[in-house]
């Protein structure tokens, strides 16, 4: 598990580096620590969210994880119609993500959604022990790295323009399916290979 941990942080500095240079990187930067308000607001505030309850659901609540992916999708779709509303090209810019995910394939997309849902279990783990800081750098980790989140690409699909929906609608099915089913191995990783919760 140690050689997993230090494996992720050198995948993220490797992308950090890959990036660019200058403005581009910062931007990146600046972008994906504003993401950690989300999983702040969350651990903060107790709320339910897929990847911060995967990792620790019994048996028998697998259930009650697929509806708390289904109130996630909610509550995103809620904040894609403010979105859409924007005088911003929030939609173009979803689309330009989106199309980015599916290049990489169901298949890598899963495999690569697997490091963020460690990423996410591990920062939770720290969080419900006082410890909020891994949120801050887990969240721009993950999204350095380029590991699909299921809930944050929720609001990308549902921001995109509907055309571009229409045009590729198995292709996002798919694509999206593989990246819950990612994020949920990898939420579980400590459990599979240690036998235990990791709290």
């Amino acid at each position: 598990m140690a050689g997993v941990s230090v494996g992720i942080a050198g995948f993220g500095y490797l992308a950090s580096r890959d990036a660019g240079a200058g403005f581009i990187v910062m931007r990146e930067l600046m972008g994906s620590v504003l993401f950690s308000f989300a999983l702040l607001a969350v651990v903060n505030y107790k709320t339910m969210l897929y990847t911060g309850t995967a990792g620790f659901v019994k048996k028998g609540e697998m259930g009650r994880l697929a509806l708390i992916l289904l109130g996630n999708i909610i509550g995103c779709l809620l904040v894609a119609l403010m979105a859409r509303l924007s005088p911003m090209p929030l939609q173009q810019t979803a689309q330009g993500v989106l199309e980015l995910r599916l290049s990489t394939g169901a298949l890598d997309g899963g495999i690569l959604s697997i490091g963020c849902g460690f990423i996410m279990t591990t920062a939770v783990t720290f969080a419900r022990k006082g410890n909020n800081l891994p949120l801050m750098i887990g969240v721009p980790l993950f999204i350095m790295c380029g590991f699909p989140h299921c809930v944050a690409d929720a609001f990308y699909y549902l921001a995109a323009p509907l055309a571009f929906w229409q045009a590729h609608l198995g292709e996002i099915l798919l694509f999206y399916a593989s990246i819950v089913l990612g994020n949920f191995v990898g939420c579980n990783f400590y459990r599979w290979l240690m036998g235990s919760n990791p709290e």
